[in-house]
Parts: structure tokens; C-alpha cells; sequence
């Protein structure tokens, strides 16, 4: 049985070591997000839209939402603080947090990270101050994930030193574009980069979309994408182009330049490779995505837990008094071990944040490594944030019951605007084949292309010292697996070394298997490299969850590590366990097969998860409390009936226990 935290956990004490490095960043929205900026429930589309473009102009300064940009175009240079600001806005309205991320994640990010000093100097402060409305053009019909075969076509002409952008068919027509039906002006287009004969890849360029008085440009068709089942404010549309002229100078070429005489040059020659820096780059939406996905299922998490509190069902024997629901086991069992991953994955975004604030917040070189492991990082956790995103606001939904299907306690809204997310900059199944590609060929040049997959060549040398990096406190975590005794004797489900060594070994095993049936087909199918991935693609989203799952029990490790106030250590450490041994839990199966766990030592680990929740029931508000998510925030009409629902309990226990004791 695990032991007792020492004494009570004041929620305050919790915020802190959640809020982390950008604490003023979430006070500042905390403290300025009114009632102004709460979603409206039952509005239509077209009103959603104007809420939300209005409310996008109103958004204070001192939040910090443009604030990765540099401070002489009116930013704070401050990426990490552009992605927790995306986060807050989240909890206030999902609507407003994409729009957001459209307009200065999206947009103003790819001319900042694509373009040059002119661009710049023409374009972002306007951009900043929303006085330039703006698309991020990319999604095509027929191209979503695959983006380097787009088929929007630019061909420069250098009798008119002017690109001719061109969408030859419907299937290469742009689609699902962010503030392209209402509000957008300009969009940064994506397509492929033709001059004197030869294709160079995939560009991109700054086009007007609109004139001034919001009129399609000539050679520009707008469509409307029409209805969504969430994010109504978020007014997506649809472009095409008829050999729309473009200035040479309106290509974004800090990684590919056209000169007037249409020789193209480019510091990075291999034509892959230079893409994938291009989409490297723009990994900040990818981030804020999977902080965002989190944010909402921290605010269904608070709702579905303070119900529970408040809501009876049922009386227990011998008693007039009904139970409430989180008293029940199997309420615990839904809504504790979410909690206890939501907690793991907060930690691990944190991590993450940390990391693209190092790697593109500074002045000098990017680090081709390092940004690598951030691509990975980031795709494997948003897969991982957005998923759980759509189960557990799914669980709080039933959780609630009737109550959770009414729009005015919010769980619908969460459900319908967060469900985008799991494709939404990047599909998720993608994303994983992204991170295991990237465990498997150990980052190399031919990163992202499909012919690498069929290669004899791959070893497992090659990945070794890349899989096994660790995240923050490498040394502690080296420690803790280090001091577990081998494989076949009895060590206590609950020691932290055991647990991460468990995952570990999980993650080596699988990697090791792939690389294995790899090389297998490599041998048999030579010729054929598709096959030869395709046969095994659903090992290698296993081992891509796996390392997922590795890291997040790794950066929850570190955060306990560093915190310093014993009771929030204690619990941390009670709900980290929880986390662990729910991972666990649910890949018994392979734990089994592989002889990782004995069958009496698989029915100890369900035994200690319910004894964690027993011991955990007391604290679930606590937990819930440490988000802070701001009591209007909710906005949710059953809790604010809460007190009066306290009260009458308060009374009706009491009338109960005077019952009990003899006259």
C-alpha cells in the first residue's frame, strides 16, 4: 500500500510548480481575460466570426500573445511565452486561441521564419497590430499531410521578373484556410517553385487575396469551407489561383533566392533537406496545437471533478445519505488516471516549450540536431496531447451525464472545437511515423523521405545514442534505473527506477523489432520500399508511442525532482506512480508476451492503481484546483450552483448524523 502524503497540499503551492517558467504569462491572462472574451453558446456562424475577429483586435498588449516576434516590430522575442499565451487562450475560447494562432503563429510566423529583412520591415508590424489580416496557405484538396508533393504550381518569368501562381486542377486547390473566407488579405502561399525549366520544391510566398476594400483580388476565387461541428469563429476558406502575377520579391527566400535573371541559389542545396528546414522552422504551431489540446482538457478535467463532488447518485447501505459520484471507484477510475496523464503531459510540454524557446529563441546558427529532436519531440507529443484530449473531454462528457450534454456547461464546445486537433497541424498517425523515423534512421539528411525506409543499411549503432538521450535531469533518472535490481527480482511496482526502466526497456524492445523486420524486408524486398514500411507501419507507431510515453514519464520525473516544497512533492511523486502504472496497466498484453511481468505481478499493478485512487480521492480537487483555471473561465452553468449544492449537502449530512446519535 502506498504510503500517505505528508499533510494537506495547498492548490496555490501546486499552481506554482505548474505555472512554471512563464508564471507572469498566465497571471497576465488571468488577471485581464474577462467575461468579454467567453465563448457565446447558441450563436451562429456568422456572429461567432465578428465576435471573434473583434475580440482578436481587443486582446491586450501585456498578454503577450504576438510575442515571439522580435521587440523592433513590437514582439518580446519570446517564443516560449507566444505558446503558454496560446495555451490561456485556449481556456477562455478555442476559437479565439486558432485565430490567434492563425494570424501570428500561422502567418506572421512564416513570414518571420521564411522571409528576409525587407519582409519584415514591410509587413510584421502591421501583422502584429492585426492590421493585416493573413492566411498560411499550405493544405491543398489532394495535399495534406504530404506536403511536399503539392501541386499548386509558381513559375518565374524573367521577362516580367513576376511568378506565375497557378492551381491546375481542384485537387490542388488550398482548403480549410484559416481566415481566408472573411477576414484575410494576405496569405502566405505554399506551392512548387519553378524557374528556367527546372523545379526547385516546395516555396513559399507572400500573395494579396484581397483589396482594400476586401474584394477578391484578380486571378483570386474565395470559397467559403462552410460549416464545421466547432470552432465557429474560425472563418476557414478555400483559394485558388488563375495565374495570379506575383513580384519576385513577395518569394519568402531566407532558404531559396530567384534572381532577376531567374538563376535560383539557396544555402542549402539538397532539395529535401531544405524543405524540411523550411517546416522545421514553423514547429511552434505544432506545439502550441498540443499546449492548447491540453489547456482544454485541464478545463473539462476542473468541471467533470467539481460535479462529482457535488452531484449524488445512490445511498450506500444502512444510510439515507446518497454518495457522491467520486466516491465511486469506477468515477475514480475514469477520471483520476487522466488527470494523473494530464499532469505528465504538462510537465512534458513544459519540457518542450523550454527546448523551442532554446533552439529558436536565440540570435546565432540554428542547431541542425537540436532541432531535429524538437521536431520529434513536438510531434509525438502532440499526437499524444490531442488524443488524449478528445478520450478524456469525451469521459468528462459522460461523467456529467446529462448535465454535460447542455451547451451551457461548456463539455460540448470543448469536445466539438478540440476534435480538429488530432489532424489539425499535422495528422496524428503521421506525426507518430514522423517520430519513428526519426528513432530509426537517427535523424540523418534523408530524414522524411520514403526511400530511406527500404535501405539495408540501417543499424541499430546508427540510433543507439540518440533514443537512449534523456530529457531534464538526466542524471537523477540515470540513477534511479540504474539502482534497479535485475530483471527477475522482486522490486515494488511504485520504485521510480523500476517504472522507468520499464518503460525504457519497452521502448528498446520495439526499436530493436523494427529495425529487425526492417532489415528482414530489406533483404526480401529490396525494390520495393513501400512494401517493406508498409508491412511493419504498425510496429513503428508502437515504438513512436513508446518513446512518447518514455519522455513524459521522464520530464514528470524531472519535475518532481525540482520541486521544492515537500507536500506538493509528495503528491506529484503519488500521482506520477499513477501515471506510470496506468501506462502499464494498459499495455499489460505486451508486458505479458514479453515476459516483463509475471501474471501475479500484472494483478498487483490493477491492485495498487485502485489502492493510488483511494488514496487520491481526497486530493482530487486539489489537483484540479492546481491548473487555476479561473471560476468565470469555466463558464459553466452547473458549477455556479455549486455553493447552494455544498450548502444543502452541509445540511443534509448533518440532519443525517443528529439521526444517528441516540436521544
Amino acid at each position: 500500500m502506498p504510503s500517505q502524503a505528508p499533510g494537506p497540499v495547498d492548490p496555490a503551492r501546486l499552481r506554482e510548480v505548474l505555472d512554471g517558467s512563464w508564471a507572469e504569462v498566465r497571471k497576465a491572462h488571468r488577471d485581464h481575460l474577462d467575461t468579454r472574451f467567453l465563448p457565446v453558446y447558441g450563436e451562429t456562424g456568422d456572429q461567432a466570426r465578428e465576435r471573434i475577429t473583434r475580440l482578436l483586435t481587443q486582446l491586450p498588449v501585456e498578454l503577450g500573445v504576438a510575442s515571439a516576434f522580435p521587440t523592433e516590430y513590437g514582439g518580446r522575442s519570446d517564443v516560449g511565452g507566444s505558446i503558454v499565451a496560446s495555451e490561456m487562450l485556449a481556456q477562455v475560447d478555442m476559437s479565439l486561441m486558432v485565430k490567434a494562432g492563425v494570424q501570428w503563429g500561422l502567418f506572421g510566423g512564416a513570414v518571420m521564419a521564411l522571409g528576409t529583412r525587407r519582409h519584415h520591415d514591410a509587413h510584421l508590424r502591421d501583422i502584429i497590430a492585426a492590421r493585416t489580416f493573413g492566411c498560411f496557405a499550405m493544405t491543398e484538396t489532394g495535399h495534406g499531410s504530404d506536403v511536399q508533393q503539392l501541386r499548386t504550381t509558381c513559375t518565374y518569368d524573367p521577362q516580367t521578373q513576376t511568378f506565375d501562381l497557378h492551381t491546375p486542377h481542384e485537387a490542388a486547390r488550398k482548403d480549410y484556410i484559416g481566415n481566408a473566407a472573411r477576414d484575410g488579405r494576405m496569405a502566405v502561399v505554399f506551392a512548387q517553385l519553378t524557374t528556367r525549366g527546372r523545379r526547385h520544391g516546395v516555396h513559399a510566398w507572400l500573395v494579396p487575396i484581397r483589396d482594400a476594400q476586401g474584394n477578391p483580388m484578380p486571378g483570386v476565387t474565395i470559397g467559403d469551407a462552410g460549416p464545421k461541428a466547432g470552432l465557429l469563429g474560425v472563418d476557414n476558406g478555400r483559394l485558388t489561383f488563375d495565374h495570379v502575377r506575383v513580384p519576385r520579391d513577395m518569394l519568402l527566400d531566407r532558404y531559396g533566392q530567384v534572381a532577376p535573371d531567374g538563376t535560383y541559389s539557396s544555402p542549402i542545396e539538397n532539395d529535401s533537406r531544405r524543405f524540411f528546414t523550411m517546416l522545421g522552422t514553423l514547429v511552434r504551431g505544432r506545439v502550441s496545437v498540443g499546449g492548447a489540446a491540453s489547456a482544454a482538457t485541464k478545463s473539462a478535467l476542473t468541471i467533470a471533478v467539481r460535479y462529482g463532488d457535488i452531484r449524488r447518485q445512490f445511498s450506500a447501505p444502512d444510510t439515507d445519505r446518497e454518495v457522491p459520484l467520486n466516491d465511486y471507484l469506477a468515477h475514480q477510475r475514469k477520471l483520476l488516471p487522466a488527470l494523473a496523464t494530464t499532469y505528465a503531459l504538462h510537465f512534458a510540454q513544459a519540457e518542450l516549450v523550454a527546448a523551442l524557446s532554446a533552439v529558436q529563441g536565440g540570435d546565432g546558427p540554428l542547431d541542425e540536431h537540436r532541432q531535429r529532436e524538437l521536431e520529434s519531440r513536438a510531434a509525438g507529443l502532440k499526437a499524444a496531447q490531442t488524443w488524449h484530449a478528445t478520450r478524456t473531454i469525451q469521459m468528462c462528457r459522460e461523467a456529467c451525464g446529462g448535465a454535460g450534454y447542455l451547451a451551457e456547461n461548456r463539455l460540448p464546445s470543448l469536445k466539438a472545437d478540440t476534435d480538429v486537433f488530432t489532424t489539425f497541424e499535422g495528422d496524428n498517425t503521421v506525426l507518430l511515423q514522423l517520430v519513428a523515423k526519426g528513432l530509426l534512421t537517427g535523424y540523418r539528411d534523408g530524414f522524411g523521405s520514403l526511400d530511406g525506409w527500404g535501405r539495408a543499411s540501417f543499424v541499430a549503432e546508427q540510433v543507439r545514442e540518440m533514443v537512449l538521450e534523456r530529457t531534464a535531469a538526466r542524471s537523477v533518472i540515470q540513477q534511479l534505473v540504474s539502482a534497479v535490481p535485475g530483471r527477475d527480482d522482486e522490486v515494488a511496482v511504485t520504485d521510480r527506477g523500476w517504472q522507468l526502466k520499464a518503460f525504457e526497456d519497452r521502448e528498446n524492445h520495439l526499436l530493436d523489432g523494427a529495425i529487425r523486420r526492417l532489415r528482414n524486408g530489406a533483404t526480401v524486398k529490396k525494390d520495393r520500399p513501400f512494401d517493406i514500411f508498409n508491412d511493419v507501419q504498425d510496429h513503428v507507431l508502437t515504438v513512436a508511442t513508446a518513446h512518447t510515453d518514455r519522455v513524459t514519464l521522464e520530464a514528470f520525473v524531472a519535475a518532481i525532482e525540482s520541486t521544492a516544497d515537500p507536500a506538493v512533492q509528495a503528491l506529484l511523486s503519488r500521482v506520477c506512480d499513477l501515471y506510470a502504472l496506468s501506462v502499464i496497466e494498459a499495455n499489460k498484453g505486451w508486458f505479458l508476451e514479453h515476459a516483463r511481468l509475471t501474471p501475479a505481478r500484472s494483478k498487483a499493478i490493477t491492485a495498487v492503481v485502485n489502492d493510488l485512487l483511494k488514496e487520491l480521492r481526497p486530493e482530487m480537487r486539489t489537483l484540479v484546483d492546481g491548473f487555476a483555471v479561473p471560476d468565470t473561465w469555466l463558464h459553466c452553468a452547473m458549477l455556479r450552483e455549486e455553493p447552494g449544492r455544498q450548502e444543502a449537502m452541509a445540511a443534509e449530512d448533518g440532519a443525517a448524523a443528529a439521526q444517528a446519535v441516540p436521544a
